[in-house]
């Protein structure tokens, strides 16, 4: 006979105390924010950049949200691992994020120094989750925060790149 009883899933064990699981999801989730904000504005400059610099800009643009897109996954599914929920609306996003949305569309190299900034402020973001997770010895944490960091500084290295 089966029985209907629900049985309750196990409590998480992964060696990361609940404190410090907490405190890391608590950080991935203003890193997931922040990405989530880059990657809509990065989305938003692709569709509207105009100019002598269309084509470069257009196809950068859309590498670099194709990019991000897929990363936030990465980044909520992280912090679900972890046992917490991942924020996903657009009010919870602005609670948490340090990047502010541009007013109006700008011209385009002003859309590469937005996105310069932006690509740095997640990478401060992630640096910051960074040293809790690995104060949590939390290493797919700190492994993922180490290729967002990664990438982020490249993206921003290669639009300065455009402004010099």
């Amino acid at each position: 006979m089966s029985s209907s009883k629900k049985v309750a899933a196990p409590g998480i064990d992964i060696g990361i105390s609940e404190k410090n699981r907490l405190a890391v999801a608590q950080e991935l989730s203003k890193v997931l924010a922040d990405a989530h904000a880059l990657y809509l504005m990065t989305h938003n400059f692709h569709w509207n950049v105009t100019g002598p610099l269309f084509n470069t800009l257009h196809t950068m643009f859309m590498d670099q949200y194709t990019e991000q897109w897929n990363a936030l996954d990465d980044i909520a599914e992280r912090i679900r691992a972890l046992g917490v929920y991942a924020p996903g609306t657009t009010r919870e996003f602005a609670k948490l994020a340090s990047i502010a949305e541009p007013e109006d569309v700008p011209e385009a190299l002003e859309m590469v120094r937005l996105l310069v900034k932006g690509n740095e402020s997640v990478a401060k973001t992630a640096r910051k989750a960074f040293s809790v997770a690995d104060e949590a010895n939390d290493q797919p944490t700190a492994d993922l925060l180490t290729q967002r960091l990664d990438i982020h500084e490249k993206n921003a290295w290669m639009l300065r790149s455009l402004l010099q």
